[in-house]
């Protein structure tokens, strides 16, 4: 029966013996890692890039934002008397007033048509109330609910929301998840691919050795255990690489979206993984390195035997 410390000192003697091999023939194994890292930081690189649109939509003031066109005989008392009523909700952020002259006002300032206007003998806009909802309001289902009791009041001749608009940001969103865990599963897929091929050509080449083994008593889990760290090394040292591109990706771009902000007074800067992400980019790739060592050595370990 082997001790717990004779069993933990042979495996620390076996990781450290496989770090060693990979070391001395860097070119192959920096080509493999290379691989790893490049596959690995594109979709994590790509979850990054969506949890930063996601920050800023979620900046966004007005994102879903509804347009209550009041009746004309609605005077501008009885609007404020609403506009109060609907600040004192708890799913609503804030209310803004529009009046009918204020109204009048914009559209002759902005539209270009200030002369036509002259020509009309009564304000032909009526008074807006635009409804900012809070951010725990901020879906789909809950704009819609409020949309609805919103046009049941009698002051209101008209209520509004783009919801078009709203529908294919939501769309989008949900498409850029699940094309980023596709393009994930994928990469994934040709992870494993490598690092089995590269474990079956290094079996290949210790055919010998592990026949002169298998011959003097040497179990399959003897056998096995160097070219499992071989793949702990290979998917810890293929994370490591994709953590340190995306961290420089990010870096590098972290400038140009400071001064767009910068130009839309925004102080808005891009975040790259934090921790928790951090562990995790590290753990898929060292589970990968591991899961392709495992199934190319229990592929071609069985077919050696001694003659």
């Amino acid at each position: 029966m082997i001790s717990p410390s004779v069993y933990i000192a042979r495996h620390m003697q076996v990781m450290l013996a496989t770090l060693g091999e990979m070391i001395r023939s860097p070119m192959s194994n920096l080509m493999t890692i290379a691989v790893m890292g490049i596959a690995l930081a594109l979709p994590t690189g790509l979850h990054v890039i969506l949890k930063n649109v996601q920050q800023v939509t979620a900046q966004w003031d007005g994102a879903a934002q509804i347009s209550l066109f009041l009746k004309p005989s609605v005077t501008d008392k009885q609007a404020d008397q609403l506009a109060n009523i609907l600040r004192k909700r708890q799913d609503i952020k804030s209310v803004t007033h529009i009046t009918r002259s204020e109204a009048l006002k914009e559209f002759r300032e902005n539209s270009g048509f200030g002369e036509a206007l002259e020509a009309l003998e009564d304000n032909p806009f009526p008074a807006v109330i635009v409804v900012f909802p809070t951010e725990q309001s901020d879906n789909l289902l809950t704009v819609q609910t409020m949309l609805a009791s919103f046009k049941q009041r009698p002051e209101v001749e008209l209520a509004q929301l783009d919801m078009q608009w709203l529908k294919r940001l939501y769309a989008i969103m949900d498409f850029g998840r699940r094309g980023i865990w596709v393009l994930a599963a994928m990469l994934s897929l040709s992870v494993l691919l490598v690092v089995g091929n590269t474990i079956r050509l290094a079996i290949q080449n210790r055919r010998d050795e592990i026949e002169i083994i298998k011959l003097i008593g040497g179990t399959d889990a003897f056998i096995r255990r160097p070219f499992l760290y071989t793949g702990f090394w290979y998917g810890l040292s293929g994370g490591i690489l994709s953590w340190l591109l995306v961290t420089l990706s990010i870096w590098l771009l972290s400038g140009p979206v400071s001064q767009l902000a910068t130009l839309y007074d925004s102080n808005y800067s891009l975040s790259s993984l934090d921790f928790s992400g951090s562990l995790i980019l590290l753990g898929l790739s060292i589970f990968l390195g591991l899961a392709g060592s495992w199934i190319a050595v229990s592929r071609h370990l069985d077919a050696i035997e001694p003659d």
